[in-house]
């Protein structure tokens, strides 16, 4: 996929933020520390909670799998009939954040109607929460504290600084204001000095702010959203979008066009999404290292 779209813009301007590379570096460097922590007395071990049968959240929940495989790490599956209680789910992710083998505690979304997403969020140990989503490490990140934070928001932020590309002084434009990726985002741009802006669904004139970006980060979730017009000359164009269309999974920014002028871009596939999961990993390693080894 990455080599198609690498011939695709050959003659053109942007460089490619190569998501799969940037993962395989990253993997290497995790089994490097996966094995070490091992030699220490214990391999990375992720525990992820599965309620229902959403076919789309058990291929993630497989692929995690094979993915913590890849890394030198393990992870085991806690699948729930889909008629389970938020009780029922609470009590299970207490008695993981117990268990001193999982290292890490995460929830597959979405969850069966009736299961607040939040309720769920909060049951976690912080220090064991992986995904990001615990209240603590939300105030975490915009307090600049140390703390676990969501991976798909620094899948953004490692694509663009193994990639070279600066950040500090740079103006960064986000399109979209979600829980997911948009707002955490804007605490880890500011950590690296740039200076924010926001839009979304209400923003007025939103390609008069797109123009003024070094940086754009596409996370609305509209398929082709961004177009070649929108984009400053030279600027970093970051695709945190993906969307099922007719055509299949489609990104938010039209890469053809956008590729035209932008300096850099990533993919979507290919980009953002590709790195995502082995920095959740990395997460994994980080929450071991401080449940497990800080007082050896």
């Amino acid at each position: 996929m990455i080599e198609n779209l690498q011939r695709e813009v050959r003659a053109l301007k942007a460089k490619i933020l190569d998501g799969k590379a940037i993962a395989a570096e990253v993997k290497k460097e995790l089994r490097t520390a996966a094995d070490r922590a091992a030699a220490r007395g214990a391999r990375p071990r992720l525990a992820v909670v599965l309620a229902g049968a959403d076919p789309a959240s058990l291929t993630y929940a497989q692929a995690k799998k094979k993915q913590a495989e890849s890394v030198g790490m393990e992870m085991e599956l806690f699948h729930l009939a889909a008629a389970v209680s938020e009780k029922e789910v609470t009590a299970l992710i207490r008695r993981l954040n117990a268990d001193a083998r999982a290292h890490g505690v995460m929830v597959e979304l979405p969850l069966p109607a009736g299961i607040n997403a939040r309720t769920v969020a909060a049951a976690i140990e912080p220090d064991k929460d992986v995904d990001g989503v615990h209240p603590i490490n939300r105030g975490r990140l915009m307090n600049g504290e140390p703390g676990l934070y969501p991976a798909t928001p620094q899948s953004c932020i490692a694509l663009l600084k193994r990639s070279g590309v600066p950040l500090a002084g740079r103006h960064a434009v986000i399109i979209g204001r979600g829980d997911t990726v948009g707002k955490p985002l804007v605490f880890l741009l500011l950590r690296e000095n740039a200076t924010v802006t926001v839009c979304h669904s209400q923003t007025p004139e939103l390609s008069r702010l797109t123009r003024q970006a070094d940086i754009l980060v596409a996370a609305a979730g509209r398929a082709g959203l961004v177009t070649r017009e929108m984009v400053q000359p030279g600027a970093a164009v970051v695709d945190a979008g993906l969307s099922q269309t007719e055509d299949g999974m489609r990104g938010d920014v039209d890469f053809a066009g956008v590729s035209e002028t932008a300096g850099w871009i990533s993919p979507s596939p290919g980009g953002v999404g590709a790195l995502t999961t082995a920095l959740l990993f990395a997460n994994v390693l980080q929450a071991m290292e401080k449940n497990t080894f800080k007082n050896r």
